[in-house]
């Protein structure tokens, strides 16, 4: 499986499609927390992902292929 290649912004979108809403923002990363309030994500607001954060916020928001 290659991981897609995305934004720091499509990643809050996706996250925002599956749930997960913008709790704060720190300089250029933006804090998202689940709708039970007990996950957090910190998703940073760069044109390009590193393959580990994607894969991070793919394991922690249960993110598959086709939500991309």
């Amino acid at each position: 499986m290659k991981l897609p290649v995305i934004s720091g912004r499509e990643m809050v979108k996706i996250l925002h499609r599956k749930g997960w809403k913008p709790y704060r923002q720190t300089g250029s990363h933006v804090i998202m927390q689940n709708s039970d309030e007990t996950l957090e994500l910190s998703i940073p607001l760069h044109r390009e992902l590193s393959p580990g954060v994607v894969h991070e916020c793919m394991k922690v928001a249960d993110l598959r292929d086709d939500d991309f």
